[in-house]
């Protein structure tokens, strides 16, 4: 007889063509004594599957085998898909979070001895909940309250839950509507994806084949058409497509093929109901062409509006120079004097040329001319960055507080909305973003909504970085179009000019790799090494600095797979930096080991808790009784993690190029191999080169190196930014 395992799919670590997959399943019910130590835990599965997603519950039927390498797995030889029983629904609506005080463990108590009539009779005789163990007064008047309230709604859920909605995204869903529910799920059940941010394409779709939709529905390939140009935005980061673009991305999505007719038809009353702009044949998303129009529009106003005119500007900036002991060259002199005066100033250059020395000069400045104590200060300039460590970077370098964007907007989670906006607007005077390069167009509407129309924006960045995670290249943009202010670094500072890390930095974002460059000085090594070698230079090299500050030093890699891989080499360096110790604690999460004092990276913005997509921190605690928790130091700010936030950060020993932007670090490794492929390209390099302040080892292949530094292809974004401020907005 075979075992079986009921569930929860949780992902495929792989899967082939065939249906073939590998993946972790979380246990909730077996009849095997030998997988219960698996239950409400996670449990590798293998087996062929027509489909598989995380929001039904399945039985999965086979037996628990020994895998020589990989351990215990449950190889699955049929499956089938549970319909939800209504004292399931019970069950997760009682655990959905409205009533306080009641987590699973008593609402499983309250449904065991109730069963299916568990709500009615709360509703009715709630006494009746005095006998079940574990349940206080204040739980009953509880449960009875809010369920009088949501007495109306529970026939919604339930109606939403036969769909094939979760309990939890049934609550959403019904909050959102109220009693339109029904007729809104029956004209366009895809509309829930436009209205709650919480829902998305992936699973509405799902759950509208699951009820009848047809693969070819207008409903469906308007949906669908909507979702490539969100996708593929967020992917290569353009803001807007062509015709033919978006219908060949159509199949892949569908899973049919749709005709032009059909496919014009649905793009046409998208563009009609003002979901999709067409301008010029280039179609945008609604959000990211009024972003665009309004950014240029701002930045224009900003330009031409009055300058500031100051008596003795020059005397005071002698001052200022004499006071902080500070003797600044002529572009910073002028990047400084700019700034107190102008609306609007781009201020832009590579490594080395004192941008962070010159925020300091333009806030000290600002200070003096305005008469102002440092408190006042404070209310009227807001230091800006995208990210958690560039914002304290900003800090430590101006003596000044500052904050990350999302911070400062007052970004709400749950909604992803912003609470400083267009009807709630900041009080400050003048804005400094650092970082510039990094905002993406969506981002940077949102901040310019959120403060005065006549707010002074400074805006300081390397252009030649990686662009924004998000689409757009706004920087770029502006100091391409030639059409605003910009003052344009080009004198390294003072140490600078002795530093071969600056001067391959420079060479590479010019396109070249001079030999002559490397292992003149201790500041810049490459260690030239077969690809299988690697890994053991990479882990000789960092056990040199096992007792360095974490801070200071860094392995960075642009890929998570492969055997050079982020995760390959975070695997191989948690035995140098934090070796298995009896006092340590340990906790296996997925295929990922965590110990207590590892060094683990922030993969979410989390404002609630301060802390922020690219911020690092230390494992100070492993709790493994009453609920697995992770307890994480960030430079003094101790969050906890619960197990369904494990997810959210990583081990950091190596980290990725992308979330190193905006830090610094003393010293920086970085394996360079052609496995790496097409993440082998010019400004990912050169980013990972300017993280670097005193020490780079690069380890590897140097005909590597040479093909990422002529890769520029990855580079070509599409925006209209620069268009519309050489041309107009049309």
């Amino acid at each position: 007889m075979d075992a079986y395992i009921k569930g929860h799919y949780q992902r495929s670590f792989y899967q082939n063509g065939n249906g073939y997959h590998v993946g972790l399943f979380k246990v909730k019910e077996t009849n095997d004594e030998k997988i219960i130590p698996f239950l409400d835990k996670t449990i590798t599965f293998t087996g062929y599957f027509h489909e598989l997603n995380d929001m039904d519950t399945y039985l999965f039927f086979g037996q628990l085998v020994e895998h020589p390498k990989y351990g215990l797995q449950f190889s699955v030889t049929n499956y089938e898909r549970c319909k939800p029983e209504e004292k399931d629904s019970i069950f997760e609506f009682l655990t959905s979070g409205l009533f306080k005080g009641i987590g699973e463990k008593k609402a499983k108590a309250i449904v065991d001895v109730l069963g299916k009539d568990t709500l009615q009779v709360i509703l009715e005789n709630p006494d009746n909940l005095i006998l079940i163990p574990g349940i206080t007064r204040k739980n009953i008047d509880t449960l009875h309250n809010k369920l009088k309230e949501y007495e109306s709604s529970y026939e919604t859920v339930l109606y939403l839950s036969d769909l094939g909605f979760s309990t939890k995204d049934a609550m959403l869903v019904y909050n959102h509507y109220k009693d339109k529910v029904k007729s809104v799920i029956e004209k366009d059940i895809y509309q829930l994806e436009y209205d709650i941010y919480e829902l998305s394409f992936k699973k509405i779709d799902r759950i509208a084949l699951k009820n009848g939709v047809e693969q070819d529905a207008m409903i469906r390939v308007r949906a669908s058409i909507l979702y490539i140009m969100e996708e593929v935005s967020n992917t290569y980061g353009h803001s807007y497509f062509f015709y033919d673009e978006i219908f060949n991305y159509l199949p892949r999505v569908l899973g049919v093929f749709v005709g032009d007719t059909i496919y014009q038809e649905a793009l046409g009353s998208l563009i009609v109901d003002s979901m999709v702009v067409n301008k010029d044949e280039k179609y945008y998303l609604k959000e990211m062409y009024d972003s665009e129009c309004f950014i240029v529009k701002r930045f224009r106003l900003l330009a031409r509006g009055e300058k500031e005119t100051f008596k003795n500007l020059d005397l005071k900036f002698q001052e200022m120079e004499e006071v902080f002991g500070i003797s600044y060259n002529k572009e910073q002199k002028e990047a400084i004097l700019r700034s107190v005066s102008e609306n609007f100033l781009v201020i832009t250059g590579g490594p080395g040329t004192g941008k962070t020395t010159i925020m300091r000069g333009i806030v000290e400045l600002y200070k003096e001319l305005h008469k102002l104590s440092y408190e006042k200060l404070a209310e009227k300039i807001a230091l800006l960055a995208p990210t958690g460590r560039a914002a304290k970077r900003m800090s430590d370098a101006t003596l000044m507080p500052a904050s990350t964007i999302h911070r400062f907007l007052k970004w709400q989670k749950d909604t992803n909305k912003f609470q400083v906006n267009e009807y709630h607007k900041s009080k400050v005077e003048m804005v400094i973003l650092d970082e510039a390069s990094m905002v993406d167009t969506l981002l940077m509407a949102h901040l310019l909504r959120g403060i005065s129309a006549n707010c002074k924006i400074i805006m300081v960045g390397d252009s030649y970085q990686l662009p924004s995670v998000g689409p757009g290249q706004v920087l770029h943009d502006v100091i391409s179009s030639g059409k605003l202010p910009v003052v344009s670094l080009k004198e390294l500072y003072r140490q600078g000019k002795d530093s071969n890390i600056l001067t391959l930095a420079y060479d590479v974002r010019d396109g070249e790799v001079v030999d002559d460059v490397f292992n003149k000085s201790g500041d810049l090594t490459f260690i030239e090494c077969l690809d299988d070698q690697v890994i053991p230079n990479l882990m000789e090299v960092s056990s040199t600095f096992k007792d360095l500050d974490y801070k200071k030093f860094q392995i960075l890699a642009p890929m998570y797979k492969t055997r050079h891989g982020i995760d390959m080499i975070n695997e191989k360096l948690q035995s140098i930096f934090n070796p298995k110790d009896k006092s340590k604690k340990e906790i296996v999460v997925g295929d990922v080991l965590f110990r207590e004092g590892d060094k683990v990276i922030e993969l979410s913005n989390m404002p609630d808790e301060n802390i922020y997509n690219g911020d690092i921190g230390i494992i100070s605690q492993i709790i493994t009784q009453n609920g697995r928790k992770i307890v994480i130091d960030f430079d003094g700010n101790e969050v906890t993690f619960t197990a369904a936030n494990f997810n959210k950060f990583r081990l950091a020993y190596a980290i990725s190029i992308h979330k190193s932007q905006g830090s610094e670090f003393d010293v920086v490794v970085m394996p360079i191999v052609k496995g790496y492929k097409k993440m082998l390209y010019r400004r990912l390099v050169y980013t990972g080169i300017t993280r670097s302040k005193k020490m780079l080892y690069l380890i590897g292949d140097k005909s590597a190196l040479r093909v990422a530094v002529s890769n520029t292809v990855s580079d070509v974004r599409r925006t209209t930014i620069q268009d519309f401020l050489e041309n107009g907005i049309k």
